[in-house]
């Protein structure tokens, strides 16, 4: 499956954005940078779907403008102006060219999920590979009103539970994306969370 980021050329602070291109081209998430559409515009003029991992606003700013110039169906969990399809826990999704389970992972926002094929994660904000606190296995804050470190971790638990061997590809809402071991990165990023330690100095 070919998967372009298309938040990369943004100076302004946004989420990652992914393009997924085969049978279903589908926008992982919106994200916040004024360019996005013309950069979907580069891979293609046809956008059959946005799928959102959650509604913080980095990752929906520019769901407005996409909806306006693609008419995608928008997927969510939540209620949303925008939202044509509901996703559950255990729904499955087409994205690109691969069938994906949804995996409800709240903690970090209460509408959060992943999804998970038999070789990729898009996994928003519950796990990235690198940021600012750690590389190679990080988590999603949890410091702020409505977040929950307790229930982020029992979240990174369910989604080891539902992340099969075979996936290679992580594409996270923050850090870079990547390709190798993913079930050891979601592990390492588990650890880390399990010490209960705050992830930034203030927290």
């Amino acid at each position: 499956m070919e998967v372009h980021t298309v938040t990369a050329e943004a100076e302004s602070f946004t989420c990652n954005a992914y393009l997924a291109l085969g049978e279903t081209p589908t926008l992982v998430d919106a994200g916040a940078y004024d360019g996005v559409v013309d950069a979907v515009r580069e891979h293609t003029d046809d956008l059959d779907q946005v799928v959102l991992t959650h509604q913080h606003g980095d990752h929906v700013e520019q769901l407005d403008a996409v909806v306006d110039a693609f008419d995608p169906t928008v997927y969510a969990y939540d209620d949303h102006p925008l939202r044509d399809e509901p996703v559950t826990d255990g729904s499955e999704v087409a994205i690109g060219d691969e069938a994906f389970d949804v995996v409800y992972t709240p903690g970090h926002a209460d509408d959060h999920v992943a999804y998970v094929s038999e070789s990729t994660l898009f996994s928003g904000d519950v796990v990235v590979h690198d940021d600012g606190a750690f590389d190679y296995g990080s988590f999603g804050r949890t410091d702020m009103a409505g977040q929950s470190r307790e229930r982020l971790v029992q979240s990174i638990r369910d989604l080891l539970d539902r992340l099969p061997d075979s996936v290679e590809h992580m594409y996270s809402g923050h850090g870079d994306t990547f390709s190798g071991d993913v079930r050891d990165v979601v592990e390492t990023a588990l650890e880390r969370a399990e010490q209960r330690e705050p992830k930034y100095p203030d927290e």
